[in-house]
């Protein structure tokens, strides 16, 4: 019996993949978490075989869970699931030791195909995210100035950094967590390969983002 657990905080995605999941003979969801911090209590007592797990969470990067979970539990396979496709942040999941990245446009068969992919020892990149890659090797894209995909959210927040809002201030403005817009911070700033806020919106200027 292969066992899933599911760490994502919207309880629409974590429902139907538990629902979608419990029809399999062969699989048995152990359980879900919303935070960083529940999963990792949870799994300090259990070591599933697959973990499928968000990249936006309340609490925590879920680049960071991943590599902190892995330390812990490293015989689990961790399928990244996420809306982001990025280049960058696919790179960085699998340098986080993720065994796949999934996005959740994918459909029950690929999801499938991804758990037994990993469970062989292989790693695994859903279709519409492995066009990511074709395209950054691809010699006539290369030519072409590689543009940061942003969400309409993290535009708005880049613009407020941009104008000297700290991450509280933010938070009040757009009726948000503070933790959301630190998630949203640290995803700009991997996207744009930064490691401060400053160097982020140098980076943002540099390709006009701002």
């Amino acid at each position: 019996m292969i066992s899933v657990f599911i760490v994502d905080d919207h309880p629409l995605v974590a429902d139907g993949l538990s629902t979608m999941l419990k029809t399999e003979k062969d699989i048995t969801v152990i359980g879900v978490a919303k935070t960083g911090a529940d999963a990792l209590k949870m799994l300090e007592k259990n070591e599933p075989d697959i973990i499928l797990l968000d990249i936006n969470l309340p609490d925590i990067n879920g680049l960071d869970l991943c590599e902190k979970i892995k330390n812990s539990n490293p015989h689990s396979k961790i399928l990244m699931l996420t809306s982001i496709d990025d280049l960058s942040i696919i790179t960085q999941s699998f340098s986080k030791k993720a065994n796949g990245y999934l996005l959740k446009d994918i459909d029950r068969t690929e999801l499938l195909r991804a758990i037994d992919t990993v469970l062989e020892g292989k790693n695994y990149i859903s279709i519409s995210a492995n066009q990511k890659l074709v395209e950054s090797f691809d010699p006539i894209n290369k030519t072409i100035p590689q543009m940061v995909a942003l969400t309409r959210r993290e535009k708005e927040i880049l613009l407020l950094l941009d104008q000297g809002f700290n991450g509280p201030t933010i938070a009040e403005q757009l009726c948000l967590s503070n933790y959301t817009i630190e998630t949203h911070r640290k995803n700009l700033m991997q996207k744009l390969g930064s490691n401060t806020t400053q160097m982020l919106l140098n980076k943002a200027r540099e390709q006009n983002l701002i």
